[in-house]
C-alpha cells in the first residue's frame, strides 16, 4: 500500500476509530502503560469527576500513566465508544497545529462519561496519532439521568385525569414548600442559580432558589439602561431551552431579564422572590444547614437543607467604593455604577465617571448620547482595550463554527491552563494587530492601555478576577474625539463641592459622579451571609489555584455542604452539569469522602 493510498483512507473518522479502539483496550484492561503511550510528550489529560471526582489536569505520559493507574480499578471505566448524537470527527487547525477533534462516550461504575480528544495529525504516521488534549467527564449518574428527549415525562397523570389536581395546582403546592424543606437551597436567581436549578431538577433533585429582588431577571433588568451582552448569542444559550433564532447577535439586558423569568417558569423551577437570607449556620452533627429566610410579606421561614449553593455572581454583588480625596465635600450626587440607571436622568448636567472598565465606558457613553452637558472619564490605571468586532469575537469564534453548543462546551472544558495561556497570547496578539489603529489613536489621546498579565488579554483578566478591560462598543471614538473628556487620576487633586479639582488648579464641573469601580469578590458575599469563619475557611473565590483550577467554583469547597455557582452564561451552562452531578452524588452517598478520593496522593502535572 502506497503513501497516497494511506492518505486516502486516513479520513478523520477512520483515524479516530482506530485510535479509540486502542484507547478503549487500554481503559478496559487497566493498562496504564499502554494508555500513557497514546499521548504526545506535551499531551494533557483533563478529568472532571469521572475518574478523580475532582477537576484535575495531568501533563505528560508519565503523570497521565500514574494518575490512571491510581484511579482505574475504582472507576471501572469500560465500553468506550463513539459518542452518540455528537459532532462527527473532523480535521482542523488549533493554535497552529493540525488536529483531529472527536467525541466519545464511556461507562463507569456510577454512570456514563463524555469524552473529547484532539489527536495530532502526523503526515508521517497518519494511522497512529498521539493525543494532544483529552477530556473525560462524568455526564450522568445511573438512575438519575436527565429527563429529556426520549426520557421526557409522559404527562399521563394529566392527560388521563387520574387525580383531581391539575398541573398548575401541583406546581403551586410544590413551590410553596409548606410540607417540606428542600435538600438544596440556592441563593440567587441570576443565570447561574437558574441554570443550576434546571440541571438539578432534571436529575431529580428538589431545589429551591431564593432571590432578594421582586422578579426573576431583576439582576439584569435593574442594571444601567443601555447594557448589552458583549459576547455573541451563539455562546450564551441556556441548557434545555436555547434562544430563538430571531434574536439579535448581541442581547440587550432587558431581553435577557425577560428570558430568565420565562426560563424559570418553563423549566418548572421553584423560586421565591423578595426573599432574603437573614442567617445561615452549619450543623456539624446533623451535617446540614440551618437557614433563616425573610419573605417579602414580612414572614420568616426556618429551613434545614443538606446543601447550600451561593449563586450570587462572581463579584458577590457588593459594590466597591474607594476612598477618593474630598468626595465627602462634593455637593452633587454620587452613584455606584450598580445604582446608575440611565443618562436620560442627567440631560444638560455635568458628569464624571471614575473607572475605565466596561461599566465605566458604557455609563460615560450612555450619558453622552443621552445629552449630558459634559462627560469626563477618569482613568485610574492602564486598561486592556479590544474592539467588539473582530477583537472580542475572536475569543468566542469556536462557538460560531456550526457545532452544537454543548459539544463546543466539552471542547473548551478540555483546554488545560498552559494551553489556555498560549491560546490567549495568540488571540491577544491577533486582536492587537486588528486594533492597532484604534490603540494608536487612544494613546495619542492620552489613554493608557495594556495587554493583560503576560500578554494574555481581557479573557485572562476576567478569569483571574483582575478586571480592568473594555470591549469597545463606541466609547473609544468619543474619547479620541474629545467628546468625552479623558482625565488621568494622577493629574487630579481632590473633589470639591462643584466637581473635581485638578493639580493644575482647574476644576472639572460635575453634578454627578459615577463610581464604576467594580465589586467585592464572592468570598465577601459568603462572609455577609455566613460569617467570617466560613468565609475564611473557603478562602478566595475565582482566579486560579495552585492546580490551575478556578478557586472554589463549581466544585467542593472547604466547607461541607457549601457550593459556589457563578460565571458568564457559557460557564454556567457548562459547569452547572458537574456541580449538579456532585450534589446528586452526595445525596445518594456516591461522592467519596475527601480522604478517600481516587487520587488522594494527587499526582500532578509538571507545568
Amino acid at each position: 500500500m502506497g503513501i497516497s493510498d494511506i492518505k486516502s483512507m486516513a479520513t478523520p473518522d477512520v483515524v479516530f476509530a482506530s485510535w479509540l479502539a486502542r484507547f478503549g483496550d487500554a481503559i478496559e484492561q487497566r493498562d496504564s502503560s499502554a494508555l500513557g503511550q497514546l499521548f504526545a510528550g506535551d499531551g494533557f489529560w483533563r478529568d472532571i469527576l469521572s475518574f478523580t471526582w475532582e477537576h484535575r489536569t495531568f501533563a505528560g505520559p508519565d503523570h497521565i500513566r500514574d494518575a490512571f493507574e491510581a484511579a482505574a480499578d475504582r472507576v471501572e471505566a469500560r465500553n468506550v465508544r463513539i459518542a452518540a448524537g455528537r459532532s462527527a470527527p473532523r480535521l482542523v487547525k488549533r493554535s497552529g497545529r493540525a488536529v483531529i477533534e472527536a467525541y466519545f462516550d464511556f461507562d463507569t461504575a456510577v454512570g456514563t462519561g463524555a469524552g473529547f480528544v484532539r489527536l495530532l495529525h502526523n503526515e508521517a504516521d497518519l494511522l497512529n496519532p498521539k493525543v494532544w488534549l483529552l477530556l473525560t467527564a462524568l455526564h450522568e449518574i445511573r438512575g438519575f439521568e436527565e429527563k429529556t428527549g426520549d426520557r421526557r415525562p409522559t404527562g399521563d397523570e394529566f392527560s388521563q385525569i387520574v387525580a383531581p389536581e391539575n398541573w398548575q395546582q401541583i406546581r403551586e403546592k410544590e413551590r410553596s414548600y409548606a410540607d417540606r424543606d428542600p435538600p438544596v437551597l440556592i441563593i440567587g436567581a441570576g443565570q447561574g442559580g437558574l441554570i443550576l436549578a434546571a440541571r438539578l431538577r432534571q436529575m431529580g433533585v428538589d431545589a429551591l432558589v431564593v432571590e432578594t429582588s421582586a422578579r426573576v431577571g431583576d439582576v439584569w433588568r435593574h442594571r444601567y439602561n443601555n447594557l448589552t451582552l458583549h459576547n455573541e448569542i451563539v455562546a450564551n444559550h441556556f441548557p434545555y431551552l436555547p434562544f430563538p433564532t430571531t434574536w439579535p447577535v448581541w442581547i440587550p439586558k432587558d431581553m435577557l431579564a425577560g428570558w430568565m423569568e420565562a426560563y424559570a417558569e418553563f423549566l418548572e423551577l421553584n423560586v421565591w422572590t423578595s426573599t432574603e437570607v437573614q442567617s445561615g449556620k452549619f450543623d456539624d452533627v446533623a451535617k446540614e444547614w440551618m437557614i433563616s429566610l425573610k419573605r417579602g410579606d414580612g414572614s420568616t421561614r426556618e429551613m434545614r437543607c443538606k446543601h447550600l449553593v451561593m449563586a450570587t455572581g462572581v463579584s458577590g454583588g457588593a459594590p466597591k467604593r474607594p476612598r477618593l480625596p474630598g468626595l465627602e465635600d462634593f455637593g452633587g450626587v454620587v452613584l455606584h455604577s450598580r445604582q446608575f440607571k440611565t443618562g436620560l436622568d442627567w440631560i444638560g448636567k455635568h458628569a464624571i465617571v471614575i473607572g475605565t472598565g466596561n461599566s465605566g465606558h458604557d455609563v460615560a457613553q450612555d450619558l453622552y448620547v443621552s445629552g449630558a452637558a459634559s462627560v469626563s472619564i477618569v482613568q485610574r490605571g492602564a486598561t486592556c482595550v479590544v474592539s467588539l468586532d473582530p477583537g472580542a469575537r475572536i475569543s468566542y469564534a469556536v462557538y460560531g463554527e456550526g457545532w452544537p453548543v454543548e459539544d463546543v462546551d466539552l471542547m473548551t472544558a478540555a483546554i488545560p491552563y498552559p494551553v489556555l495561556l498560549e491560546t490567549y497570547k495568540w488571540v491577544t496578539k491577533r486582536t492587537r494587530e486588528h486594533d492597532r489603529e484604534l490603540l494608536d489613536k487612544l494613546h495619542a489621546a492620552g489613554f493608557n492601555t495594556h495587554d493583560g498579565e503576560d500578554d494574555t488579554g481581557f479573557q485572562l483578566l476576567y478569569l483571574r478576577g483582575a478586571g480592568g478591560y473594555y470591549i469597545d462598543v463606541g466609547c473609544c471614538d468619543l474619547i479620541i474625539d474629545n467628546k468625552i473628556k479623558l482625565l488621568q487620576d494622577s493629574d487630579s487633586d481632590r473633589f470639591v463641592a462643584t466637581g473635581l479639582r485638578m493639580k493644575d488648579g482647574s476644576t472639572i464641573p460635575a453634578d454627578l459622579v459615577v463610581l464604576a469601580t467594580g465589586f467585592e469578590g464572592m468570598q465577601e458575599g459568603v462572609r455577609k451571609v455566613l460569617g467570617d469563619e466560613i468565609a475564611n475557611r473557603i478562602g478566595p473565590v475565582w482566579g486560579f489555584d495552585k492546580d490551575n483550577v478556578m478557586r472554589n467554583m463549581w466544585r467542593r469547597t472547604a466547607q461541607d455542604g457549601l457550593w459556589l455557582m457563578g460565571g458568564a452564561i457559557n460557564e454556567a451552562r457548562l459547569y452547572s452539569r458537574f456541580l449538579a452531578l456532585e450534589i446528586r452524588a452526595a445525596l445518594e452517598g456516591l461522592l467519596p469522602d475527601r480522604s478517600a478520593m481516587p487520587l488522594v496522593k494527587r499526582p500532578g502535572p509538571k507545568q
